[in-house]
């Protein structure tokens, strides 16, 4: 079979959301559903913590850091696949779909090592609550937060570059809704050793990393905690814990589904799904974890609904439970 190089590709095809015509409106309105929701909820935790002087600490600041990465993940996905719907055409550019797979690297690592650092800025306020503080300066941040977004980045277009030197035959049919790494190399004809190589490499490492640190921080605050002599400081000390944990559980459990879906089965519409879990519904659910659970959240999110009009007053306390 003669190959094609990457100059002949002009364009890759998407999985049909679904073939039932009747179907399309209604799949159009959820998923821009709850890309509304996640735009608005992620934006209202934004403000909320920019509004209030009180949240102004390193905790919300990498909070705000993550509600913009659920955005801007939730936008480089749902975008695509609601335009599809609503055009009824699968195809999407060669480098429309390089600048996807790219910004879709981007952000769900840059996820990861958000929730790494709020774990680590969790250890550091329950095991040295004297020091935090000092340790947890805003240069440490700001440090913090450029490393790992630049470390991001640079693995996104090392990715992509890689992937512009493979050669493609004439299977361009990616069987997800977006285009991703991994399922991109798998249409390639030419050698994908080093590009499977940098794909593990990557995984474990950006992955990796900030997953032993949050295992890591959390067996040292529950070390702590259990120490800790009054059940009043325990429950406290847990229960600002509680939502970044459920979030945590979330991002990696869906991310690990992705991952095991693509491993044990061939149904392109199980992967599919599974994909789904991971870059839509998570993003649309942290708001609600972090507002539902977090008072001084509650609270911000009170006051800033109060300088609203009163209908949208009205729509906002009942969605964060007042």
């Amino acid at each position: 079979m003669k190959l094609r190089n990457q100059s002949a590709v002009s364009e890759f095809l998407l999985m049909e959301v679904t073939k039932d015509r009747e179907l399309q409106p209604v799949l159009f309105i959820l998923f821009l559903g709850m890309y509304l929701v996640t735009v608005l909820g992620n934006l209202l935790i934004i403000l909320a913590i920019i509004s209030d002087c009180h949240l102004h600490t390193p905790m919300y600041f990498f909070l705000s850091s993550l509600s913009c990465t659920d955005i801007c993940l939730s936008t480089t996905t749902i975008s695509k696949m609601l335009a599809s719907i609503q055009t009824q055409s699968r195809s999407i550019p060669y480098t429309g779909c390089l600048t996807q797979m790219g910004f879709v690297l981007v952000f769900a690592s840059w996820e990861s090592f958000l929730l790494g650092i709020m774990a680590y800025d969790r250890y550091v306020a329950i095991c040295h609550p004297l020091r935090y503080t000092v340790i947890m300066s805003p240069a440490l941040c700001g440090l913090l937060l450029s490393l790992s977004l630049s470390i991001c980045t640079a693995d996104a277009l090392l990715h992509t570059l890689m992937v512009l030197k493979l050669s493609f035959c004439t299977d361009f049919k990616i069987p997800l809704f977006f285009c991703e790494v991994v399922q991109v190399i798998k249409l390639a004809c030419s050698d994908t050793f080093i590009n499977d190589f940098l794909i593990y490499f990557a995984t474990c490492t950006l992955g990796g990393i900030p997953l032993s640190g949050i295992l890591f921080s959390y067996a040292q605050i529950a070390s702590s905690v259990l120490t800790m002599p009054s059940l009043g400081r325990k429950y406290k000390a847990f229960s600002t814990c509680g939502s970044h944990l459920l979030v945590v559980s979330l991002f990696y459990g869906t991310g690990l589904g992705v991952y095991i879906s693509s491993a044990v089965s061939d149904s392109s519409r199980r992967i599919a799904v599974a994909s789904v879990m991971y870059t839509v519904v998570t993003p649309v659910l942290n708001p609600f974890i972090y507002s539902l659970r977090n008072r001084d959240m509650k609270r911000a999110l009170s006051e800033l609904i109060g300088r609203v009009p009163s209908l949208l007053q009205l729509y906002f306390l009942l969605w964060i439970g007042v």
